[in-house]
């Protein structure tokens, strides 16, 4: 059987983990930089697919050529959750619990967005915002004020003083089955993920709320691939934070923890090739390497899988991660003892968090 080529909207670090997932399975995969202006035209037949590594991108002869392709798969998905006013509005339309929210409009003022939500909100702008970018917050003993260039261009939310933050990357195929791995639990800082841990046995009885949850959503878009769900856990209730129609560095630890990774996932549902019962095989603590440089002392540790995206390293981006296996209670906690001496200071806590979590 002859696999039609998947074209990839954008070549960052998803993409090229999609092209090498492909791989073994004989998947012609093929990220396409479209940051940069070209007259080139690229030989899409017919029968190729089309999928995307963002929810966004910039107006270009190889962007339209690739999101206006017949066979670009969730084409409408992406503007409809990239926008947090239309997502928003769909979880509302299907009754999953979300953060209570409102269009920041002309008419809203901040004293009513106080008497509807309390003292703290929390301004988002409705596309663009990631890793903590683009957030606001109105705080009533402050007296801060709306700026004036989020009018018509934000929501707010309420508060939520949420105990944790779980995640749950999930799959639908063409025909509507849906596969799930195990939540993950998250920590971020300043906004930017920094750590992942799953499967916790702990979260077990959250499973079957998220996958309902995600399932709900993915059919009402009749979406085909992996999905990921951020959500906030407040006592035994799930609220969705956000929603990412694509592969998400929170899935990241299935590379290592997985007979299938959640790349391979998504290129399985594109190609229509089979998806049997995910099996998780291993717990993976997934450290992301945000502006550090890499160290090869990494590859040193037990059981760690480096993933290192051969960016240029700035402060707050996103280089790279490592996968490290959990199985061995006393080999993680050493590996972290070693990561602790050799990370800088802003490690020093995430890691601290994912020992004890794993104690």
């Amino acid at each position: 059987m002859t696999v039609a080529r998947i074209w990839v909207l954008g070549d960052g670090q998803l993409g090229a983990m999609m092209r090498h997932a492909g791989l073994p399975l004989a998947l012609d995969v093929r990220p396409v930089n479209i940051m940069e202006p070209t007259d080139e035209k690229l030989p899409l037949a017919v029968d190729d697919i089309i999928t995307a590594e963002r929810e966004q991108w910039p107006e270009s002869k190889l962007s339209r050529q690739l999101s206006e392709h017949p066979n670009f798969i969730n084409g409408p998905v992406f503007g409809q959750l990239a926008d947090r006013f239309t997502q928003k509005s769909l979880l509302d339309e299907l009754a999953v619990a979300t953060a209570p929210w409102a269009l920041v409009d002309e008419r809203l003022t901040e004293s009513s967005l106080h008497d509807r939500f309390g003292e703290r909100v929390l301004l988002k702008r409705r596309s663009g915002g990631y890793d903590g970018r683009g957030q606001h917050w109105l705080k009533q003993t402050e007296i801060t004020e709306i700026p004036a260039d989020l009018r018509n261009e934000a929501i707010a939310e309420q508060a939520i003083n949420f105990d944790e933050e779980v995640s749950l990357v999930g799959c639908r195929t063409a025909d509507g089955q849906c596969h799930f791995y195990p939540l993950a639990l998250n920590l971020h800082q300043d906004g930017i993920l920094m750590a992942s841990i799953s499967p916790l046995a702990r979260l077990d009885h959250l499973q079957q709320q998220a996958q309902a949850m995600l399932a709900k959503i993915m059919a009402a878009l009749d979406y085909v691939g992996v999905m990921a769900m951020e959500c906030f856990r407040v006592g035994d209730r799930l609220l969705v934070n956000e929603l990412a129609p694509r592969v998400h560095n929170s899935g990241h630890w299935t590379q290592a923890g997985c007979h299938i990774s959640q790349f391979e996932l998504h290129l399985r549902a594109l190609a229509r090739l089979p998806v049997p019962m995910l099996k998780p095989a291993l717990p993976i603590a997934m450290v992301n390497l945000i502006g550090v440089k890499r160290d090869d002392k990494w590859l040193s540790l037990p059981g760690a899988e480096l993933y290192w995206y051969n960016k240029q390293v700035h402060p707050g981006r996103k280089v790279g991660h490592l996968n490290l296996d959990a199985s061995d209670k006393l080999e993680i906690q050493a590996a972290l003892t070693l990561l602790k001496r050799w990370m800088p200071t802003q490690y020093q806590a995430p890691l601290s968090w994912v020992a004890d979590e794993l104690k």
